[in-house]
């Protein structure tokens, strides 16, 4: 029988984050391929002695699908270690599809995303009662073109939360597509390498937001979290108040 690939998240980078189950899936993996520009190699040091392990940064989809091939045709399972969570901004598709074809199994092991880990480190919530409740999580057009309706400009138009992704040098762009549909003084929280030793959280507004990127250095691995309720007058959810009443609470 073939070995088992796990597609790991591994987290935002402090190794802490690392589920239990995505941690055992290193540690008994006779192979671990690791995206060593966005994954410390802290998150894989729990790996057996004597496994392999290989950062797949400057390998191609065939090169890595090579790798995780051999292993698992040979009886040893696989982690593959992608930063985050898999299903997002993963190319999970892909490897998946490879996988299938060549009949070896697979699955995916959540990890905590660099938005949530952003919001704890901030202490600041996405959702709150009737200001939003909704989180949309997306990134600038670059290389990879974004469908037309998903346009930051569109996007920020439903006045939701907002996380963008792989769009700091971009900044300048974002403050411009999100100005079309917010006000300038909407917080926006800067987070650069969140769960890194290196961690850095900036909180800047929509019109300020290419100027935070500059002043601070702000490049890769940089998620922008902007947060219209961020400035608005609490409001305290009802799902605690003493007069509502659910199947777990008396009247």
């Amino acid at each position: 029988m073939p070995g088992l690939v796990s597609f790991v998240g591994a987290g935002p980078g402090d190794p802490e984050l690392l589920t239990i189950k995505g941690r055992k899936a290193i540690e008994t993996a006779g192979l671990v391929l690791y995206a060593g520009s966005l994954v410390p190699a802290e998150v894989v040091a729990c790996a057996r002695r004597g496994t392999r392990v290989v950062d797949s940064a400057p390998l191609t989809l065939e090169e890595c699908h090579a790798l995780a091939l051999e292993t698992a045709l040979a009886g040893e399972d696989v982690a593959r270690v992608h930063t985050g969570d898999p299903s997002l901004y993963g190319a999970l598709r892909e490897q998946i599809a490879l996988l299938d074809r060549d009949g070896i199994p697979w699955r995916v092991i959540p990890g905590v995303t660099a938005a949530c880990a952003a919001a704890a480190a901030a202490g600041v919530t996405f959702t709150s009662p009737e200001v939003t409740q909704s989180l949309i999580i997306t990134r600038l057009e670059g290389r990879t073109p974004m469908p037309e309706t998903e346009k930051i400009r569109r996007l920020a138009a439903h006045k939701s939360s907002m996380a963008i992704y792989l769009s700091a040098r971009l900044a300048d762009k974002a403050r411009k597509e999100l100005m079309r549909a917010l006000p300038p003084e909407t917080p926006v929280l800067c987070a650069h390498r969140v769960g890194w030793p290196d961690e850095r959280l900036v909180w800047t507004d929509v019109e300020n937001m290419a100027r935070c990127v500059a002043e601070n250095g702000l490049e890769r691995q940089t998620v922008f979290l902007v947060l219209p309720a961020e400035d608005k007058p609490e409001t305290r959810s009802r799902l605690y108040s003493a007069d509502f009443v659910h199947s777990f609470r008396a009247v």
